[in-house]
């Protein structure tokens, strides 16, 4: 009896372009958008899930923070975990936490337990990103056919993660915050048996170790980081408590980049990073997303309690920016290639800051209409900016790496959704208006540095190896 992995691979290599693979594309992209959407998607439920559970601003941010805390810090060890025994295996698993864990956030009886549930999804989503870029990395070998493949992932991802407002706020209005987690099952449920029917296993690396030691304080830094923030908003960032959190997480920062130093095998190889392209896409994505779902965070706030939007109108406020998303993702692509991806993420992050900028007019009577094309503006940029500085980063290394590389760029982009949700929770829990212009302003900076970081990325050269 044929082999299914040989009838995987034969499929892939016979199939035709992106018409021909569609369900490994469907697959993946799937696994990057779910995990995607659940970032973002809670956001306008916050005041919802506090109504019916009870907490205040800083014990909410924990229902967004357990969830991306744990999916940063474990990202790395999931796509070593792929790349050693097959990405294919760890990426149903991970599909198969994430689903259950969904289930478990719709049933929970308190908010302790919801939080609990959301860490537990976190790990699942862990798993799914770098899996799914490492399926699609194998699935489609060719250089252009991997490219437009990626394009489409992203966007799928994209559109997941600026829509996630407008679906969270539409599921929340009409069938309760519940529903914003159950929806995730039957997704769950079709993308795992299209997985395991449709998509080859990847190669496997004897070489590939976890490295539960660099694992251990990858969680340490992130979790007393985002702690730290948090407090930082109720207690003050003076306050001696939060500034023993900012140096336990330094310390556990320095100690897990010493651990990766000095292993033979590390979790997180540092040689990638001599890589300028590598190293500029992994700092754009950590810079975008602090400013992106930090704003997101505070904006959803802001139309709830100082415009008095419920959760289907907030979601709806940003429908502007999600279709502008998806129309960036779909340019992105074809203009990189005219113009080279440098380019292209200059001008999308210049686009970005230009939108926050315009956003400063914002006041508390400012009508909805005057800040749609702010909105348009900020999610055509990172429409831009998002498929480009992946597929620039895959480009950079090793097809063998994929798994590694795309977990690097993931949790450098997860680290800084942690920060800019912590971050700017804290500025929103002290003064809504004024800690909104705060985090305007804080944005813009950083969407100018990425415009400036982009600078170094290089057309896609011979990948490197670790």
């Amino acid at each position: 009896m044929e082999d299914r992995t040989q009838r995987h691979d034969s499929g892939r290599r016979d199939g035709g372009g992106l018409a021909g693979r569609w369900p490994q594309l469907l697959a993946t992209s799937l696994g990057f958008a779910v995990v995607q959407l659940d970032v973002s998607v809670v956001n306008v439920a916050i005041k919802p899930i506090g109504a019916s559970l009870g907490g205040g601003t800083s014990a909410l941010q924990w229902v967004i923070n357990a969830y991306t805390v744990v999916f940063a810090a474990l990202i790395l060890t999931a796509g070593a975990l792929g790349d050693r025994i097959g990405a294919r295996r760890v990426f149903v698993a991970g599909f198969a936490v994430f689903t259950a864990a969904s289930a478990a956030c719709g049933l929970a009886p308190s908010l302790g337990a919801l939080v609990a549930a959301r860490a537990v999804q976190g790990a699942g989503a862990a798993a799914l990103v770098p899996c799914s870029l490492a399926l699609l990395n194998h699935s489609f070998p060719a250089a252009q056919d991997r490219a437009k493949a990626v394009g489409l992932w992203a966007a799928g991802a994209s559109v997941a993660l600026s829509g996630g407002p407008l679906v969270g706020g539409v599921l929340t209005q009409t069938l309760g915050w519940r529903a914003i987690f159950f929806i995730n099952v039957p997704i769950g449920l079709a993308a795992i048996g299209l997985t395991v029917r449709r998509v080859a296993e990847t190669p496997r690396g004897a070489d590939r170790v976890v490295d539960l030691v660099g694992q251990l304080a990858a969680i340490t830094t992130l979790a007393v980081l985002a702690a730290a923030m948090i407090e930082g908003g109720v207690r003050g960032f003076a306050d001696p408590a939060v500034l023993a959190g900012f140096v336990v997480a330094f310390a556990a920062g320095a100690a897990f980049v010493t651990v990766e130093r000095v292993r033979a095998r590390p979790m997180l190889p540092l040689a990638l990073f001599r890589s300028a392209t590598f190293s500029a896409t992994s700092a754009i994505g950590f810079i975008i997303n602090i400013a992106f779902y930090g704003l997101i965070f505070v904006l959803s706030l802001w139309f709830q309690d100082q415009r008095g939007f419920t959760a289907l109108q907030t979601g709806l406020a940003f429908a502007p920016s999600t279709i502008a998303v998806l129309a960036g993702n779909l340019l992105a692509g074809r203009t990189a290639a005219r113009v080279g991806p440098a380019r292209v993420i200059v001008a999308g992050s210049l686009l970005v800051s230009a939108g926050l900028a315009a956003l400063l007019v914002i006041g508390p009577d400012t009508p909805y209409p005057a800040i749609v094309g702010q909105l348009v503006a900020i999610g055509l940029g990172l429409g831009f900016v998002v498929p480009v500085m992946t597929a620039s980063l895959l480009g950079s290394v090793d097809p063998s790496l994929s798994g590694v590389a795309s977990g690097t760029l993931n949790t450098a982009r997860q680290t800084g959704s942690v920060i800019g949700v912590a971050l700017f929770g804290a500025l929103a829990s002290s003064d809504r208006v004024g800690g909104l212009h705060v985090a305007l302003v804080i944005s813009i900076v950083l969407a100018l540095t990425a415009a400036v970081v982009a600078r170094r990325v290089e057309p896609a050269r011979v990948p490197q190896k670790a």
